[in-house]
């Protein structure tokens, strides 16, 4: 089976693609390295992996590589944490709807003209930025007010593409929703606006690593966005990965829509302590302030996880804990090489 992937280079495509080939799959990879600039993967050489740089709006360079994928996984998207949907709030929407009706053409097309049996469209929790029901199932982006946010927004609009496209031209979809994806790789993104909080530089990423780098650099009492009593449920990138996987091969996935997510419900707060106790290990009592949050900054994004468990048979069973005993060498081996 051979799957085409954009968004080769980004966080979560490094995940998966290593997943994909463990799998035995034949991959291509599409992406022009417009967020973290030319990195290098350990899976560059494998014979089952063919990296193609080029633009995921390129339909003509679509075309001709989907058209003898079996699958195809719409991952690329300009994607960032909280600060970026304030400072990219168009162009979050304008270019991401751009990719994605790039990437629903190409896949019409390959199912039609090819062989390509299905598009898997990389979603985003962001689609439950209103939701009112908790722990949030699938369906619950339909009956909640519309996200606030543009990408919020926008990733919805991307859902309703797959619908739209299996109403009409009869192309199967499997809408998979991340949260909180977690792991190595998410370094400083290139040409991007850094944000300050107390005495350091963020990364315009996300949660865990800018907590980590804060720590790390010994900001103390560490500066935390609102309250600290957000929930989130913390997932690892290798979980994430084989859930994707598992949507893509999963003939009850077809025309469904899941959430990938831990079961595991942590607040910010919790988070930073965590990070703060592995690496003062010494006891060093943990302290914080909190910063005006953003209006963005969804307090509650719990996720049920019953169905992906009932109809995929998966679950992610990482701790939160474990993962960051993998990603706080990372990150401190990044901020001594400049990339953070």
């Amino acid at each position: 089976m051979k799957i085409l992937t954009t968004g080769a280079a980004g966080f979560i495509g490094g995940y998966l693609i290593e997943e994909l080939l463990k799998s035995g799959y034949e991959v291509v990879g599409l992406d022009n390295f417009s967020k973290y600039g030319r990195v290098e993967k350990s899976y560059d050489n494998n014979p089952l992996y063919t990296f193609v740089e080029g633009d995921a709006k390129d339909t003509e360079l679509l075309k001709k590589l989907i058209i003898d994928c079996d699958h195809f996984v719409a991952l690329a998207a300009m994607v960032g944490g909280i600060p970026y949907f304030h400072h990219y709030a168009y162009d979050l929407l304008a270019e991401n709807e751009r990719i994605n009706g790039a990437a629903f053409d190409v896949a019409i097309y390959g199912h039609q003209h090819g062989r390509l049996q299905k598009i898997t469209l990389v979603s985003s929790s962001m689609v439950f930025e209103n939701a009112n029901e908790f722990p949030t199932p699938e369906g619950a982006q339909l009956r909640c007010p519309p996200p606030s946010s543009t990408y919020g927004f926008q990733k919805l609009a991307g859902e309703y593409y797959a619908k739209g496209a299996k109403a009409q031209y009869g192309l199967p979809y499997t809408i998979v929703r991340p949260f909180n994806c977690v792991g190595i790789g998410e370094r400083r993104a290139s040409g991007h606006a850094q944000v300050g909080s107390g005495n350091i530089k963020l990364a315009m990423s996300h949660v865990v690593p800018d907590l980590i780098q804060k720590v790390l650099k010994g900001q103390d009492p560490v500066r935390i966005l609102g309250s600290g009593s957000q929930v989130r449920h913390y997932t690892y990138g290798g979980d994430l990965a084989a859930g994707i996987r598992i949507a893509i091969e999963k003939p009850e996935a077809l025309n469904e829509d899941f959430n990938l997510s831990t079961a595991e419900r942590t607040t910010v707060l919790e988070l930073a302590e965590l990070i703060w106790k592995r690496v003062h290990s010494n006891g060093k009592p943990f302290r914080y302030e909190s910063d005006e949050p953003y209006p963005h900054d969804v307090q509650v994004r719990s996720p049920s996880v019953e169905k992906a468990a009932r109809v995929l048979g998966f679950r992610a069973t990482t701790a939160l804990s474990d993962v960051l005993d993998e990603v706080i060498p990372w990150v401190a081996e990044q901020i001594k090489v400049g990339q953070i």
